[in-house]
């Protein structure tokens, strides 16, 4: 019989190093630790601070008043409803909490959706929208975007918070999708299987389904961006100190991208900015 886990320790320290003993293959492959405090005192401290109007004016940009709370809704810590209860009572109306409760049905949706699908969440839902066909796609994600190493900071920042962090803005997920599904072609489930390593809300159905829903086989056109709408829900933090700045992958009106990226497909305009892992992520 397997000898229970040690779950008293002194301080996070004593914790984290216990882990690391008990599972060396996972430290070998990646030793960063995230700053994300686990348990129900850290979560009830997270949850205190979520401020429902400002989170529904301000959610899309990167200094926006995001809630934090999708690692302790994707393990339990927090439910759906502690959670949609507490934005309700926090509100002078029940409009003013209404994006915040609406990403929670987003997050419900998701998992019945889970129930639904079983594994088939990991296949193409339908055909791409891209006017590519599935074997125009690459396998395997390159080492280059793993790494951290593509040229591009805003992609290699958002690689390195992944890894290091194991959290990543809604829109640096988009981007990011966007960036490996139709800019490298490679296929979704690379990315989603390599998001999953890392990050700390990584919930497969969310995942995997907000994966396809960039890649259009859960939607009906492609998800894409420019540099101007990067520049915009960044305040610029990453374009000012790239050396690619007009002239990198991400130049041009969204017309123009879609003759780059897409000279087959049958659409005009990319989809509106939509939240990644519906309810759970922020």
């Amino acid at each position: 019989m397997t000898q229970d886990m040690q779950r008293e320790f002194t301080n996070r320290e004593e914790l984290i190093n216990y882990l690391k003993e008990q599972f060396p293959k996972v430290t070998e492959r990646d030793d960063n630790i995230s700053e994300t405090v686990g348990g129900r005192k850290a979560a009830e401290k997270v949850l205190q601070k979520v401020d429902p109007v400002k989170y529904a004016k301000s959610r899309n940009f990167f200094t926006g008043a995001i809630t934090r709370l999708s690692p302790y809704i994707r393990y339990g810590v927090l439910s759906l409803k502690e959670v949609r209860n507490y934005a309700l009572s926090k509100v002078q109306n029940q409009d003013q909490a209404t994006k915040l409760v609406n990403e929670l049905g987003w997050r419900d949706y998701w998992q019945r959706l889970y129930i639904k699908l079983g594994e088939g969440i990991w296949k193409d839902q339908e055909p791409y929208k891209t006017g590519f066909s599935v074997s125009q796609y690459a396998p395997e994600l390159p080492q280059d975007i793993k790494e951290g190493t593509t040229g591009n900071v805003c992609i290699d920042n958002f690689s390195k918070e992944l890894r290091e962090k194991g959290y990543l803005h809604n829109h640096a997920r988009m981007w990011m999708a966007a960036y490996i599904i139709h800019w490298r072609r490679i296929r979704w489930q690379a990315g989603a299987k390599w998001f999953l390593e890392h990050l700390l809300d990584g919930d497969p159905a969310s995942n995997n389904m907000s994966w396809q829903w960039v890649a259009s086989t859960f939607s009906h056109k492609p998800y894409f961006f420019n540099r101007e709408n990067l520049e915009r829900y960044t305040e610029g933090v990453y374009c000012k100190q790239c050396p690619l700045y007009g002239k990198c992958d991400f130049e041009g009106s969204y017309e123009e991208l879609e003759v780059k990226l897409f000279p087959k497909g049958e659409f005009s305009r990319p989809q509106n900015s939509q939240s990644w892992q519906k309810g759970k992520r922020r």
